[in-house]
């Protein structure tokens, strides 16, 4: 270390607080990285790596970034799942007697970023911490960016995981002590443990206290929830040590249970596409993408919660669809609020960074901006015929003090920096106004100086110029030397030419100058009260963000109602769910080769409680099944829903088994995730559920697949003596047969046409079973060849006939191509004929066949037996 300049060893003493982060460590204008930050930080950031200095005999790599740009490159890092530790200088260097002090002023992390173009504005960022060795285990979340904070406690793990599914955090914080670190279903999350050392959740209940301002918890419903507040204090305790302080706009925290909405768990989540979709990962063709029709980022933030989180309260399912429809029945009333929420920033995130102390003054104009837009929409409000955009329109502050108070301060259009002067109004204060004057009178004075000294001096290209080293000089050109009077000074020497000093000059400079230093460090001082002054009403700010999102949120519904041609369904609380001419909400949207074919769907818990749909591929089964369940989920988010008619019974949880894939990351094959799916759906469903199952038991042996569908079948609709609402799309025909054992069966099937041994899939959802899946004109329509298809259709005759031939060979072996002379003569003495004509008759849905069909299918009988006697 002896060896070492001062500022490295300042450097590695602040770098050994923060091992685990990149410190930005400010000289001047830029910050700086060493050792290994730099050497992680040039590569992720595409910036060149140089060298500063030498330790132990070897070059002290180094690269940096301009302070004023920094943002961009914080937000690579973080991406790229580092912390960024900034180290500001804490002195002036001006006035500093050696090495200027610095420390660490904010530690960005994933699940900290506060700064627009550092966050989608379109979702929540969020810090997610767990806690509890043993159940119930507590789960916290909060956005430190908006500051909604919320606890739960959950006592089984795997519910656990889907709720952290549900919240999808950047970042989760777990204890030591409760070993979960390596625990599964947290592998896919960036997880930062907090030691023993480093936190004691005995002082976690104290810390929330004093986060939120009270003395007691039992005001939030959180009071007996011992692991809650664990997890809830590890989150504050851990902003205090990233956000080096307690952030003023957090003193709200919402306790919930997982059975206060409808549960989705990860995978139905996933399956049905709600907010990215399964293939590309990507938000066009979610759900989310199609009914987000709103205009501020909160209401949009607001709207992905509804999604996730559906209600079960049916008179706030209710009062939400009465909103909607109020606003679906008055376009006008509509777009008076649509264009009226237009000019509105984000609230929720100018706050937080208002309260966090890193707004700037441009930020204070988008929140006066915002706040003036706001009386005219408690007006237009105030004729609303909705019970709950009457209480918003009530509950809405309008903040008039607060835009009073930018309005006299601040400059319409303020720069970026805080440090550049031009951020406060004149009139607003008395010596600011006084600095004011001196610098704009003095810039004046100087640039009379110029064409007075040209007079005097009769030097036509003389110049007064300013530069930051040599401060206001006059420039005179080398051919005019001598015209120079003798009170010049000269101050530097030119190639074309010399710079001069007056002692009027310097003077004006020292006063001009000293002025234009303090009016800055004077604008910055107020700035930074008018700034607190706002703070202080963080809490109205974020109430009326707040309505703000659920006024958009509801507009936005009418808005995709109106697009779209939904209707509103009526939801109540048995077990009836009636949807007709169901379409599914995004496919319509998405799919032009051919028009949407809408299908009507009955559940109830007496003759249509299990659903069987069976069809070829590519017919529409998991359509059917995806659309019932979107559907029953907009209406109890609030939504109109895409069908001619709706009446929705409450359901409490949606369960889907639908598509195959494997999960590798947690070593489990398509198999194993399809019984692990199957299993969480046997073990939670109730008569409340609605379950979609689709080609359980695919991806084992034909006999063992079948078998558990039957069990399983068998095992939803017995439920408890109630059943399961289920709709159990399969490829096994011999399920249908279920309809002679259990009453509450019913078979359906997906209707198609065959024409010239091709099929034509017609969309429809039709009573009674289907003993066909048409997978080798599916497989024709995919494109396989044509010896491949033909050689397909032999095998398939073959198997449908019987195992065997009639000379003992396995008929998959056997074709047209090689059978000889003499093997077709070898019959065995009593044909299998009759054998394969009765599993053919039995396998006719004669209910459905027209008498035409009858009289083909008799013919081929017919045709068949006579080229069996040839």
């Amino acid at each position: 270390m002896s060896k070492m300049t001062p500022m490295l060893r300042q450097f590695l003493s602040i770098k050994g607080e923060y091992p685990d982060a990149i410190l930005f460590f400010r000289m001047g204008d830029f910050y700086e990285m060493f050792f290994d930050d730099a050497k992680v930080a040039s590569k992720i950031l595409g910036i060149t790596l140089t060298s500063r200095g030498s330790y132990n005999g070897q070059k002290v790599p180094m690269c940096g970034v301009p302070h004023h740009s920094s943002q961009s490159y914080i937000a690579r890092l973080v991406e790229n799942n580092w912390k960024v530790a900034i180290c500001e200088q804490t002195e002036d260097p001006k006035k500093s007697k050696g090495i200027v002090k610095r420390d660490v002023v904010r530690v960005v992390t994933p699940g900290s970023v506060t700064e627009d173009g550092g966050v989608d504005s379109r979702s929540n960022l969020y810090i997610a911490a767990v806690a509890g060795k043993t159940e119930p285990r507590g789960l916290a979340h909060l956005d430190l960016s908006t500051g909604a904070f919320r606890v739960t406690e959950i006592t089984d793990w795997d519910e656990l995981i889907d709720e952290l599914g549900r919240i999808d955090p950047a970042e989760v914080l777990v204890l030591e002590r409760d070993d979960l670190a390596e625990h599964k279903g947290l592998s896919a999350y960036r997880l930062e443990v907090l030691g023993r050392e480093l936190f004691d959740e005995g002082r976690a209940g104290l810390l929330l206290k004093e986060q939120l301002g009270v003395r007691s918890l039992a005001g939030f419903g959180c009071e007996g929830m011992d692991q809650g507040i664990i997890a809830a204090g590890a989150i504050v305790h851990y902003l205090k040590e990233t956000q080096k302080g307690n952030p003023d706009h957090i003193k709200e925290l919402v306790t919930y249970q997982l059975g206060d909405f409808m549960f989705l768990d990860e995978s139905t989540s996933r399956n049905l596409e709600l907010f990215k979709t399964m293939r590309r990962g990507s938000v066009k063709g979610s759900l989310f993408h199609v009914l987000d029709r709103t205009v501020t980022p909160m209401g949009s933030r607001l709207l992905k919660r509804w999604i996730g989180y559906p209600l079960l309260e049916l008179n706030e399912i209710q009062r939400r669809l009465a909103a909607v429809k109020s606003f679906r029945g008055d376009e006008i009333f509509r777009e008076d609020i649509r264009q009226g929420l237009e000019g509105i920033f984000d609230l929720e995130r100018l706050n937080a960074r208002i309260s966090l102390g890193r707004a700037n003054a441009r930020d204070l104009v988008a929140l006066n901006a915002s706040i003036l837009k706001l009386p005219a929409i408690r007006k237009r409000l105030a004729s609303a015929t909705s019970s709950l955009l009457t209480e918003i329109s009530m509950k809405l502050d309008t903040l008039q003090d607060v835009a009073q108070l930018v309005e006299k301060a601040i400059c319409e259009e303020p720069p970026v920096s805080l440090k550049e002067g031009g951020l406060i109004k004149e009139g607003y204060n008395e010596e600011l106004d006084r600095l004011i004057s001196v610098t704009r009178d003095g810039k004046a004075w100087i640039a009379e100086l110029a064409s007075s000294e040209r007079k005097r001096t009769g030097i036509s290209n003389l110049k007064v110029g300013y530069n930051r080293v040599f401060g206001y000089y006059i420039e005179v050109s080398k051919a005019n030397l001598h015209l120079a009077p003798p009170d010049y000074i000269r101050k530097q020497t030119l190639v074309n030419g010399e710079r001069f000093i007056t002692e009027a000059l310097k003077e004006y400079e020292e006063m001009v100058l000293g002025a234009e230093e303090k009016r800055v460090e004077l604008e910055y001082e107020i700035f930074g009260q008018i700034r607190e002054r706002i703070a202080r009403e963080n809490q109205r700010i974020k109430q009326t963000a707040g309505l703000i999102a659920e006024l958009d949120a509801l507009a936005g519904l009418a808005q995709t109602a109106q697009l779209n041609n939904y209707t509103c369904p009526e939801v109540h609380n048995d077990e009836v769910i009636d949807i007709v001419d169901g379409r599914h909400p995004v496919i319509e949207q998405t799919v032009k080769e051919e028009d949407f074919v809408p299908n009507d769907i009955h559940l109830d818990d007496k003759e249509h409680q299990f659903l069987i749909i069976t069809g070829p591929n590519m017919a529409g089964k998991s359509t059917i099944l995806r659309q019932t369940a979107l559907t029953v989920l907009m209406a109890q988010m609030g939504s109109f829903i895409p069908a001619s008619k709706g009446n929705i019974g409450i359901v409490d949880r949606v369960f889907t088994r639908v598509g195959a894939s494997d999960d590798l990351a947690r070593g489990q094959s398509t198999f194993m995730v399809e019984m692990n799916e199957t299993a969480n759906i046997l073990r939670h469903a109730t008569s409340k559920s609605l379950v979609l199952l689709d080609e359980i038991g695919r991806g084992t042996s034909t006999y063992d697949g079948l078998s558990i569908a039957w069990a399983v079948a068998e095992f939803l609709h017995d439920r408890a003596d109630k059943g399961v609402r289920t709709l159990f799309a399969t490829h096994y025909h011999e399920l249908t047969d279920l309809i002679a054992t259990k009453q509450r069966v019913k078979n359906f099937n997906i209707a198609v046409k065959e024409w010239n041994d091709q099929i034509i899939f017609l969309r429809k959802l039709v009573p009674g079973a289907t003993s066909r899946s048409y997978g080798i004109q599916v497989a024709q329509i995919a494109g396989l060849p044509r010896e491949v298809i033909e050689r397909a259709r032999e095998i398939l005759d073959n198997l449908e006939g019987e195992e065997l031939d009639e000379v003992g060979r396995p008929r998959l072996a056997r074709s047209q191509d090689n059978d000889d002379e003499e093997t077709r003569l070898q019959l065995n003495l009593f044909g299998l004929q009759d054998q394969r004509l009765q599993k053919w008759i039995r396998k006719l849905d004669i209910s459905s066949m027209t008498p035409l069909e009858a009289l083909l299918e008799l013919n081929k009988m017919k045709t068949y037996l006579d080229e069996q006697k040839k």
